[in-house]
């Protein structure tokens, strides 16, 4: 059988989890993810991972989180004043928001904490500093 190798098309489905248990996506229910084996359209232990399977084959591939999204750093958590975000912005801790930067760019961050005075804003992935296993199954090679 034709095993997968760079440059080829992967259709896989699969089921990420946290090392409580937790699962945090899976394609069940949905198309295949389809990416390009070796073009880092996906984290890099992962692609690793499912290197040389055959179509049909099922395996389980735990990535660390140095080859996922990173470690946590630190340095990409602020707090704000509160004050200064106006009252229509939602700021409960887990809240997903938008912000600019002076430079004009966007930047994704997740409301870590609130208090009377501050929100603390976190800039990581939100799986930073987590290791990721996935259940996959290669269901085609294009």
């Amino acid at each position: 059988m034709t095993q997968a190798k760079p440059g080829d098309t992967l259709h896989l489905h699969y089921k990420g989890s946290l090392d409580d248990g937790t699962v945090f996506d899976s394609s069940e229910g949905r198309d295949p993810l389809s990416f390009e084996l070796g073009s880092g359209q996906i984290i890099p232990g992962l692609e690793a991972g499912v290197a040389g399977m055959e179509v049909g084959e099922k395996r389980t591939v735990r990535v660390e989180a140095t080859e996922a999204y990173g470690e946590h750093d630190p340095s990409r958590v602020q707090s704000v004043d509160r004050a200064g975000v106006p009252d229509h912005i939602p700021t409960e801790p887990g809240t997903q928001l938008q912000v600019q930067l002076q430079d004009g760019q966007a930047m994704n961050v997740v409301v870590a904490d609130v208090t009377e005075k501050e929100l603390v804003l976190d800039a990581n992935h939100p799986l930073a500093g987590k290791a990721l296993t996935f259940d996959v199954e290669l269901v085609e090679i294009a």
